[in-house]
């Protein structure tokens, strides 16, 4: 009676299919969506609820911190409860929850709203993908699943800036949390008529201890991550020795355990670790990108939050198009040739960024995003069909819920990573006038938005030299970050040719 869960959805007619990839990726879309929209809030954020600077990290960060920690219990507890069970109850917690977060009045609610909604946001992320899974049996239709799924986040991303800059024209800050609402009554409504239920047939027991081993291994290390260059040394120490502490004894215990709540040794696997390792380089590179092409344009060349986005579009586009065009390359050349390439094109687009020099021209950069998404739309796909592939399909959440914490990891260190590394060249690179005093001089070092916020405050001469310093110091922190980009995805071809070719011949 119990495999006859798992068994239904491989016999689902092909409209029907279909029609539940379509509802599952309403999610997707929703948690991408949410993702960029709040960092174009903060400005307005800021101006309503007066955080402070610790309360704005906060606001910010424990989203992410929540979930990369629950994504993995969350995926081993669709396999044993039901994974659809466990997307209905998150999409319907989530909506509830940004509801909530649209109305805080400090920034302490807002803060309490955003942990819960990464609790909820975790049951979304492995139930998606890993009823994909069981979805579709088929190799080929598969892929293409996926493709679509992973198109689904640049989708969002390419939503994000267009949608969060004609809210935050028109309406309140809390507008970009009620967006939630109307894009997850699709998911709720089509999710009880058109998914199928599925889970493990033989799930291993729940396991408390477990759970909260694994949430104290990653929160502590992307909470490290996140706050490296802000935190008292000793607390980063101790959360580096937490993790790994953690981190161990839960190895150990699903070594010993006859019915685990993580097969660890899927690690030994090598397409499925070399296919997790693409899969955080990518978004890495991604993100990483992001973060600093986003302020060049709209601090160095002047563009509003809403021009920044459109002109970031064609490059998410080709995301898009690249994950679904690479389904058709991987079934004539192999899946781990297309990715090597999509690896190449990362670091080709970040070579491009070194040539353009400091002040590029924004035409540039954008001709070095576009190679890139072709080439993440190219890797993202293909990892994430690679990780489910090699795994049966009763486990497919867990393995879901580790290629997500791959995705959160990469997300987190391409900001944290790249974002500290152009941050500490800016600072020690930036020549500022000597009328400053002491507080803006501090502020102008911390970030180019800080410079430019000061910049206000000063005379016209002084104003201009602050500024023109302070493009000069960001652009030069973006020359290093993308020659260390550039490598690690050369690394990561490389480990392609190496480590996951030779398990397909």
């Amino acid at each position: 009676m119990t495999s006859n869960i798992s068994e239904r959805a491989s016999v689902l007619s092909k409209p029907r299919r279909w029609a539940a990839l379509a509802v599952l990726l309403f999610p997707v879309l929703l948690i991408s969506v949410d993702n960029t929209v709040l960092s174009f809030a903060v400005p307005a954020i800021t101006a309503a609820l007066s955080p402070t600077g610790s309360q704005l990290l906060w606001i910010i960060d424990i989203y992410p911190l929540i979930l990369a920690g629950l994504l993995v219990p969350m995926g081993s507890l669709g396999d044993r409860f039901g994974r659809r069970k466990l997307l209905l109850i998150g999409a319907t917690g989530f909506a509830l929850v940004s509801a909530i977060a649209a109305f805080a009045t400090d920034a302490t609610q807002l803060v309490a709203a955003r942990a819960l909604l990464g609790i909820f946001g975790a049951m979304l992320m492995p139930a998606t993908l890993s009823l994909i899974r069981n979805i579709f049996p088929d190799d080929n239709e598969r892929r293409t699943a996926v493709a679509v799924w992973a198109s689904a986040f640049s989708g969002g991303a390419v939503l994000g800036p267009i949608v969060g800059g004609i809210l935050l024209e028109h309406f309140w800050w809390g507008s970009v949390f009620l967006m939630a609402v109307p894009m997850l009554l699709p998911l709720l409504i089509g999710g009880m008529i058109l998914v199928p239920e599925s889970k493990d047939p033989n799930p291993g027991r729940v396991d408390p201890l477990s759970i909260l081993l694994v949430v104290f291994t990653l929160l502590p290390f992307v909470y490290a991550i996140k706050t490296a260059t802000t935190a008292p040394w000793y607390l980063l120490a101790a959360s580096v020795a937490l993790a790994i502490a953690c981190g161990a004894a839960f190895v150990r215990r699903q070594l010993k355990a006859e019915q685990p709540m993580l097969d660890v040794r899927l690690f030994s696997n090598a397409p499925f670790s070399g296919a997790l390792m693409v899969n955080l380089i990518g978004v890495f590179s991604l993100v990483g990108f992001i973060y600093f092409v986003s302020q060049h344009l709209q601090l160095i060349a002047g563009f509003s939050p809403l021009l920044a986005g459109l002109w970031m579009t064609p490059g998410l586009v080709l995301t898009m198009a690249f994950g679904l065009i690479s389904v058709g390359l991987s079934r004539r050349f192999g899946s781990p040739n297309i990715m090597a390439l999509g690896l190449v094109f990362s670091a080709v687009a970040y070579l491009l960024v070194i040539l353009a020099g400091e002040g590029a021209n924004p035409i540039l950069l954008m001709a070095a995003f576009a190679v890139l998404g072709t080439g993440i739309g190219m890797t993202e796909t293909l990892s994430n069909d690679m990780v489910l592939a090699a795994v049966p399909a009763s486990k497919a959440g867990a393995a879901s819920a580790i290629s997500e914490t791959a995705y959160e990891v990469g997300s987190v260190l391409g900001i944290a990573v790249l974002g500290t590394i152009l941050n500490t060249v800016y600072t020690s690179r930036l020549l500022a006038p000597g009328s400053l005093t002491d507080a803006q001089l501090q502020t102008a070092g911390e970030t180019l938005g800080g410079a430019h916020q000061v910049a206000a405050t000063l005379s016209a001469a002084d104003a201009q030299a602050l500024v023109d310093s302070a493009a000069m110091a960001f652009d030069h922190g973006v020359l290093l970050t993308s020659g260390i980009a550039a490598l690690l995805s050369l690394v990561a071809a490389a480990v392609v040719f190496r480590v996951i070719k030779p398990a397909f011949r």
